[in-house]
């Protein structure tokens, strides 16, 4: 071994403490890097087999009913493969054990044989046999309700009573996310999706020969848009309700939105932590270089090159950044694979692809490499540039100057220790900034770490307990006359009922267009509010504006006062435009609102209604349930308080299990910066300390001129490290804003002081090893230097 790696080894020893943070906090930033990027390639690699495999289709339509014959004219349209045709409809489930309603999506399958696309993939039992009553259950419906091959459960069918049995229990990649209705929380208890037999089903809804939905795949290098435009033309007559791509499908759609969200994870995070590694990996570096002017001096004198000095602290600073790398890596590859089991409970997949990628290693050592040796090489140039001559006499001492405290007269109130923990920090100004910095950034962390949290909550109580008020939402089998809305009303216990008359609707805005379902409500709603920028709500317009989410107005690239064409897509399928009279900040999906006799007028359909919403006694919940699954008109019932539940719970134990690794994460980061600023400090100092214990300090006294500088700097770090937190919160929640779901920047008071408490207890225990040092502190040794 040459000299030099001994040297470099003996430095590595002795400032173990030092390394090893450095370590940790390179390892939790690269973790971070790995866990994302990893969990991004599970997914995609995933969802493209199980796509490919199971046929899943590119482009989706329904309609009111179509022949059958129809689908050999759609299949004629230039670039399409391949077309399913099918029946699916929306019925009122009961099952064993749930007093609740519960709603249930039938997808017609052929009786022999397999759909040509979505196909299915069973985990448990066997394919449907013809006539035998048979469905085959969503996995995620039947584990919530613990079904299994042979189990019953009964549907309202077109208003009568049938039995199914269940023959299997499957997964399907158009149900990779399992959400129902206009639902904005999935409820696995109160909504599952059945495959029943094509005859049978057909036979209940007198569609012998026909269908209401399809979907279609694609040839490659086909233009989808021009297919859509196609699809809808022969769609039309037959009550069509506008195609759309698969980047429209709800459940792809929450699958693209979380690898974009994981994606804003594999960068943000790792940045801040890589940030503040190589901070203080700079601080170390530099502060080595300086204690080895001498040594340096030697080496040259003896015929060292620059080179071979720089290549040393080089190596020296490579190490550790290897060593940080490699457990980042590890680290990150384990928390990636034990984060797959919450994943599985989101994402039904048939099998998850999680395997560490060689060039996503790659790529975090060479992240890692680059902003280590980036942050040393101020440090290794001033070690190669120092002649020896110069490099052999000790740094000249800084100039003595007042603190600024004593210059204000003040100096006499503090004890002499005090001044000159004072003066230290005025001193070195820059070193003590960076200092700030680096605590003020683990406090952000921290912030960050547990600021999802709170935004989850956040979102939760505004959207229920704000905006959307009601306790039940009842859906109708189709629209009906206000009549059915006076029927609901006299349920007992029925508090409060505001019918809705729902539409789907094109909106178009020159080249921009969304389909969706355009939400007609009375004027004096209050069970939902559209809350305004700043503060107050909107009220409905009766001249016939539109209130829009305003992450519609965004998408659609709408002003207030400009107008939208509105293309409907049922009835008589009307035209029109109607400006934009006000944009809702709602924090989920994408809504168009109006007043409801406004577009009962458009629809020249008298006083129509969809469903409605119902605030409900809550002693007479139960009643009100048994009688609403009575009414053949129901087509489902929507329990807020009970999908709210089951979306906490749900999220819960990923926030949980996330929050616990952000802590840990910015724990280290926060001990990191801290015991590293207390170590350096005590390694420039001890010569100093040593004098002052010479001239009669205590060691209480010289350790609080340490103790007590670092604390004062974290004092100083806290306020900023807020603000840095809030800088990074609202970064974050942009990169997350999607169209089904915009995360508040929220953060709590709670947030800030589990951060602040994380962050003085990291200082604590720095002060402890430092103080630890001064009373062991050697002072004949320390004091053996020359003058």
């Amino acid at each position: 071994m040459k000299a030099l790696d001994r040297k470099l080894l003996r430095d590595l020893a002795g400032m173990k403490g030092q390394v090893a943070a450095i370590v940790l906090v390179i390892a939790a930033g690269l973790a971070t890097f790995v866990m994302s990027l990893t969990m991004i390639e599970a997914l995609k690699r995933s969802r493209e087999a199980y796509y490919e495999r199971y046929r899943f289709g590119h482009v989706f339509a329904s309609m009111k009913r179509a022949p059958r014959s129809l689908a050999e004219r759609i299949a004629e349209i230039p670039g399409v493969a391949r077309v399913e045709t099918r029946i699916v409809v929306e019925v009122s489930l009961r099952v064993a054990g749930m007093n609740e309603p519960a709603v249930g999506r039938l997808i017609s399958v052929p009786e022999l044989g397999e759909p040509v696309l979505n196909r299915l993939h069973l985990r448990r039992g066997r394919q449907i046999e013809r006539g035998r009553g048979e469905a085959i259950v969503s996995e995620a419906f039947a584990e919530a309700h613990g079904l299994t091959p042979g189990d019953g459960l009964h549907a309202v069918v077109n208003g009568k009573f049938q039995k199914l049995t269940v023959a299997g229990v499957a997964i399907s990649p158009e149900y990779v996310f399992q959400i129902g209705g206009a639902g904005i929380f999935p409820d696995d208890e109160r909504f599952g999706v059945l495959w029943v037999g094509y005859e049978e089903l057909a036979a209940a809804f007198d569609m012998l020969e026909a269908f209401n939905d399809l979907s279609l795949q694609r040839m490659p290098g086909s233009s989808e848009e021009e297919i859509i435009r196609q699809l809808d033309r022969l769609t039309e007559p037959y009550g069509g309700l506008g195609a759309y791509g698969r980047r429209d499908q709800v459940s792809d759609r929450y699958l693209s939105d979380e690898l974009a969200q994981l994606r804003v994870m594999a960068t943000a995070a790792p940045s801040i932590f890589l940030g503040i590694a190589a901070f203080l990996l700079q601080i170390v570096v530099s502060r080595l270089v300086a204690s080895q002017r001498e040594q340096i001096a030697m080496l040259k004198a003896f015929g060292y090159t620059s080179a071979a000095i720089a290549r040393h602290y080089l190596m020296f600073a490579g190490v550790i950044v290897i060593l940080g790398a490699t457990a980042g890596v590890c680290g990150g590859a384990w928390l990636g694979r034990s984060l797959t089991h919450i994943y599985a409970d989101y994402y039904r997949f048939p099998t998850l692809d999680y395997r560490l990628d060689a060039w996503v290693a790659a790529a975090a050592l060479g992240i890692g490499l680059a902003a280590g040796l980036g942050a040393v090489l101020t440090a290794v140039r001033r070690a190669v540039a120092l002649p020896p001559a110069e490099a052999m006499q000790p740094e000249p001492p800084p100039a003595f100057r007042t603190a600024l405290v004593e210059r204000a007269g003040l100096g006499r109130l503090l004890s002499p220790v005090t001044r000159m923990m004072l003066r230290q920090i005025e001193r070195r100004p820059v070193k003590s900034l960076l200092t700030v910095v680096g605590i003020a950034l683990a406090v952000a962390v921290l912030v960050l770490g547990n600021s999802m949290k709170d935004a989850i909550g956040y979102l939760i109580e505004r959207q229920t307990a704000v905006l959307q008020r009601e306790d039940l939402t009842v859906t109708l089998v189709e629209p009906r006359s206000d009549r059915a809305a006076r029927e609901l009303r006299r349920l007992p216990g029925v508090l409060h009922l505001e019918p809705f008359r729902t539409v789907p609707v094109r909106l178009r805005s020159g080249h921009r267009s969304r389909l969706l379902a355009l939400s007609g409500v009375p004027p004096d709603s209050e069970l939902v509010r559209f809350p305004r920028a700043g503060a107050g709500f909107l009220e409905i317009p009766q001249e016939g504006g539109m209130i829009l989410s305003a992450k519609l107005g965004e998408v659609l690239e709408l002003g207030l006062g400009e107008s939208v064409e509105v293309e409907v897509l049922e009835g008589k399928r009307p035209r029109f435009r109607l400006h934009v009279a006000g944009f809702s900040e709602d924090l989920t999906g994408l809504a168009a609102h109006m007043d409801l006799g406004a577009l009962n007028r458009i629809m020249k359909e008298g006083p129509a209604v969809s469903g409605a919403r119902m605030r409900v006694d809550a002693a007479a919940l139960e009643g009100v349930y048994g009688k609403l699954r009575g009414m053949p008109f129901v087509a489902g019932v929507e329990i807020k308080t009970a999908a709210i539940r089951k979306f906490r719970e749900t999220m819960e134990e990923s926030l949980l299990t996330m929050q616990a690794f952000n802590i840990f994460f910015a724990t280290v980061i926060a001990f990191g910066v801290v015991y590293n600023s207390a170590r350096v400090a005590f390694a420039e100092r001890n010569h100093e300390l040593a004098t002052l214990r010479v001239l009669g300090f205590t060691r209480g006294e010289t350790g609080w001129i340490l103790v007590g500088e670092l604390f004062l700097l974290t004092v100083l770090a806290v306020p900023l490290g807020w603000m840095l937190g809030w800088v990074f919160v609202v970064l974050s929640a942009r990169g997350m804003d999607t169209e089904f779901y915009r995360i508040p920047a929220v953060v709590y008071p709670s947030t800030y002081a589990v951060a602040t408490f994380v962050t003085l207890a990291a200082a604590g225990l720095s002060g402890c090893a430092v103080f630890g040092r001064v009373r062991k502190l050697d002072m004949i040794g320390a004091l053996k230097c020359r003058d």
